[in-house]
């Protein structure tokens, strides 16, 4: 009985551990907006306390920082979260998962980058990588490649919230776990016995996603919103796509 004891702490440690963390940022003087869990040099200032507590009454217009800065403003009120709304409204709807999970993924997947391609070949706004695609049925053919089938908005957020119920019916009421196997396959998460997997990029990724998650949760007001782009740095992410540059108009 001692190891399953001992496994049991671990499990409660790690997801504990991972589920908030300190989030840094700064804007820049062309506008473009930088996202860190970590101050990654002497711009980067803290955006939000690992250990605050969010309290939805506080989103007035009377709020209080952070919930008034430039960065909240960006992740809560960009132009593509509003563009996609109801394409990410319809599909949390069919496959009945967390909208505000799925506004939260897709800001630390892409920025809200439609045409977001990283490094190791994850498109979309919700960075799917096209073998994951074929999990699901969706493959090239002679009019599209499933690249090009994957960079259509509606299609590339389907997929998504489908894997998404996928993950919530193999790690119920466990949303780090679904976040962690996002990132890094269900297969990671159940080797390291239902814990987050011991990756940097993974571990720094569950706390991204999660303090972002709270934005989401509920909806907030209309507020003047930034146009440039969105640069997020996940310690230990190697595969990041390229920022999303947005025109004024």
């Amino acid at each position: 009985m001692k190891p399953i004891f001992n496994a049991v702490i671990l499990a409660t440690c790690l997801l504990s551990s991972a589920a908030r963390a300190d989030v840094y940022g700064y804007v820049d003087a062309q506008g473009d907006t930088h996202f860190s869990t970590e101050a990654l040099d002497e711009r980067y200032q803290l955006f939000i306390k690992g250990d605050g507590v969010f309290d939805s009454s506080q989103l007035t217009p009377a709020a209080p920082e952070p919930l008034r800065t430039p960065l909240f403003k960006v992740l809560t009120e960009h132009p593509n979260l509003k563009k996609f709304e109801d394409v990410l409204a319809a599909a949390a709807a069919e496959f009945k998962v967390d909208l505000a999970l799925m506004k939260a993924m897709m800001a630390a997947e892409s920025g809200f980058n439609p045409a977001a391609i990283s490094p190791k070949g994850a498109i979309g706004l919700m960075q799917i990588m096209p073998a994951t695609a074929e999990r699901y049925g969706l493959v090239g053919d002679a009019r599209k490649s499933i690249q090009q089938k994957l960079s259509d908005p509606t299609t590339n957020v389907r997929l998504a919230a489908r894997y998404l119920r996928e993950l919530s019916a193999l790690f119920p009421n466990q949303q780090a776990l679904v976040i962690a196997s996002y990132n890094a396959g269900e297969g990671a998460v159940q080797k390291y016995r239902n814990t987050i997997p011991p990756y940097p990029e993974t571990r720094n990724y569950v706390r991204l996603v999660t303090q972002f998650y709270q934005f989401y949760v509920p909806q907030v007001p209309a507020l003047a919103v930034a146009t440039g782009r969105i640069h997020l740095t996940i310690p230990g992410r190697s595969n990041m796509p390229a920022p999303l540059t947005l025109n004024a108009n």
